[in-house]
């Protein structure tokens, strides 16, 4: 059965427009400032649906978005959603080729893009002049009365291979799988005002932003390209944002060293929640937080671009276990063994994470759909490649995703595990842990490991620390000292470069 009209994103934009015209929808602080009401912002999403169409986009075609956090991001996807036409995330740090190869997978038609960043072989719209010109040109607004919540919405995703995949969802299945099992609370009587850290071209702050519009939120967002502690803590404090999103030990760590470096320069009174998704929190970062903010509620949101939300975990100050990280889920997530079959919560056994109901359509290219969204006596489900176990009370603890599973002598190494371990280190700042061949054991455990500014590890101290919580098989036997550990702009390890940096 199809999706009912109401289902559609652009139509629960429309509708919380509606409820609340005169409360701000969406702050852009910093370089180029903006403040736009639900009134204002819904009448530029029209402006620029109106522009779209009148440069060839319809129903079912792709827009390309490549730019910054700002009101023209949100504008843009907001604007192809009422068109029924798709937008498509390109990352500003994307080189020619890689951006070549996004645009030619997802056939875009035509790319709203920062002025310095003109898209290769494409039709393009400049933030800026251009697009404030072709917003006052614009005429009367095209007709489109058939949206509905099974309109398509595609995300792209490098995950840890580095090739962009196409995740294809409906737009009712993304609102129920992915948007509203992150969302923020938001009360008739009171918007939640959001900052999404990161950047609106990757999952988690484009999902975080949509959701708090969705619910008649307030976006807060600035313009910089890169993570900034400081202009973040500045803005949460300007703008008396609430809640914050950011995506792991990447944007936490730097934004604890900042707090302890200059205490009493943010009194953060307005900030009740920092939700970390995308990217593991670790244990040892998150109590510094807690320990700078007492008040604050951290919680763990756990999902995937293939799969939406699969759980939560909520920590407060004297409240963080060590160890893996443990979520609480709901009825549609599950554990798999390796033929696709629920395995037995409490069995201790480790299989692959996956949810169904509410879950994508596939990929852009289905070639790798029936390996990640295998159907299993008439069920659907969707994989994102973590492996896991089931807990006897429900839970679920994530190990780490398959494709950094560590084959050392027999026995399966989970990265993630390691890596969090690692960075309870008193010297180590942040880590990233590979496999490199080894003609005995097969892989090698290796720390890529980046030291904090006051002291250096030793491959015997990171053993010494980590042995009382990792059997001996795990504990790394390499450790190569690097100035930073290189991540992708949303957060995400680069395990690829850490191989290269490990086999050097």
């Amino acid at each position: 059965m199809l999706p009912a009209p109401g289902e559609n994103l652009a139509d629960r934009f429309l509708t919380a427009a509606e409820r609340a015209p005169d409360r701000l929808a969406l702050i852009v602080a910093g370089e180029d400032p903006v403040r736009l009401t639900y009134a204002d912002l819904r009448a530029r999403v029209a402006l620029t649906a109106t522009a779209l169409h009148e440069r060839g986009v319809g129903p079912g075609d792709r827009v390309g978005v490549l730019l910054a956090n700002g009101n023209e991001h949100l504008e843009s996807m907001l604007g192809a959603f009422l068109l029924r036409a798709i937008p498509v995330n390109l990352g500003l740090r994307d080189t020619g080729d890689e951006l070549r190869a996004v645009l030619d997978a997802s056939d875009t038609r035509l790319v709203v893009h920062e002025p310095d960043l003109a898209p290769p072989g494409r039709a393009g719209l400049a933030r800026g002049r251009d697009y404030e010109a072709a917003l006052r040109a614009a005429g009367d607004p095209p007709v489109v009365t058939d949206r509905s919540g099974a309109d398509e919405y595609i995300l792209f995703t490098g995950g840890t291979t580095g090739r962009p995949k196409g995740v294809r969802w409906r737009h009712a299945d993304l609102y129920l799988g992915a948007l509203a099992a992150v969302g923020t609370p938001t009360a008739p009587d009171r918007a939640v005002r959001c900052l999404p850290a990161s950047p609106f071209a990757h999952g988690t702050g484009q999902w975080m932003a949509l959701t708090t519009l969705l619910r008649g939120g307030t976006v807060v967002c600035r313009r910089d390209r890169s993570f900034e502690p400081e202009a973040v803590l500045d803005t949460v404090d300007a703008e008396s944002v609430s809640f914050l999103a950011i995506v792991g030990d990447a944007f936490a760590l730097p934004i604890v060293e900042v707090l302890e470096a200059c205490p009493g320069r943010w009194s953060l009174s307005s900030l009740t929640t920092v939700l970390s998704g995308g990217a593991l929190l670790s244990a040892p970062v998150k109590r510094r937080l807690l320990a700078l903010l007492p008040t604050l509620l951290v919680v763990d949101g756990f999902g995937a671009s293939e799969t939406g939300g699969h759980g939560r975990m909520i920590s407060v100050a004297g409240a963080v276990p060590d160890g893996p990280p443990r979520f609480a889920i709901d009825e549609q997530t599950a554990v798999l063994d390796d033929d696709h079959r629920p395995l037995v919560p409490g069995d201790g056994r480790v299989g692959w994470l996956a949810r169904r109901g509410p879950i994508p359509l596939g990929y852009l290219d289905d070639q790798a759909s029936p390996v990640s969204f295998p159907v299993v006596d008439g069920v659907r489900w969707a994989l994102s490649g973590d492996r896991a176990t089931h807990d006897a009370d429900g839970s679920i603890v994530v190990l780490g995703r398959g494709t950094s599973t560590i084959s050392t002598g027999g026995h399966k190494v989970h990265a993630e595990e390691v890596e969090g371990c690692l960075r309870s280190h008193p010297a180590v700042r942040d880590a990233v842990v590979v496999g490199v061949p080894d003609e005995r054991f097969g892989e090698r455990v290796t720390a890529v490991v980046a030291p904090s500014p006051d002291a250096e590890p030793t491959l015997a101290s990171v053993q010494d620390h980590c042995a009382d919580r990792l059997a001996p098989y795990k504990l790394p036997r390499r450790l190569v000292l690097v100035d930073a550990v290189q991540r992708s702009p949303a957060g995400k390890p680069d395990y690829a470069w850490a191989r290269r940096v490990a086999g050097a």
